[in-house]
């Protein structure tokens, strides 16, 4: 049960939407079916440890965990 974020691509206004299998989205400021699907961003707060393929470092770029400023 993903919630999905969507633009009404009629009045432009931007929700999020509780998705059940094919469950047709409508706009609910205007009720147009014409909507667009947007990007979402996966996000985390409270994770104390990096993520695998990741080298946790603030200082640089590198996603390798042979970084001597990361260790």
């Amino acid at each position: 049960m993903p919630i999905y974020e969507y633009r009404c691509d009629k009045c432009g206004e931007e929700f999020e939407k509780l998705v059940f299998g094919s469950t047709e989205v409508e706009c609910p400021k205007c009720n147009s079916k014409d909507i667009t699907k947007k990007f979402s961003v996966f996000g985390m707060s409270g994770v104390e440890k990096p993520f695998a393929g990741t080298s946790g470092c603030s200082t640089c770029s590198s996603s390798s965990a042979a970084c001597k400023t990361c260790k």
